[in-house]
């Protein structure tokens, strides 16, 4: 399980780097006859977002099903 949760942080940390070349080569300019990019930045924040809420969904289905045990401070204390 621990292994999952880290490559799915390791593809939303992928995703956003990905948003970030996106974004930082938006501003140059195209060559002649070069179709315009749409919407691959948002297309990658969108991604991001996806796989963020799916790894939050996993990580609270796990816990209920037992399959992983809070551990830190306990509640109340």
């Amino acid at each position: 399980m621990k292994i999952l949760v880290a490559l799915a942080f390791l593809a939303i940390l992928a995703s956003l780097v990905s948003a970030l070349i996106y974004m930082m080569r938006s501003g140059t300019p195209r060559q002649e006859g070069e179709p315009a990019r749409k919407g691959s930045m948002a297309t990658a924040l969108a991604l991001r977002v996806g796989l963020s809420i799916v790894l939050f969904i996993c990580v609270l289905i796990s816990w209920k099903m037992g399959w992983i045990q809070p551990t830190g401070i306990p509640a109340g204390a």
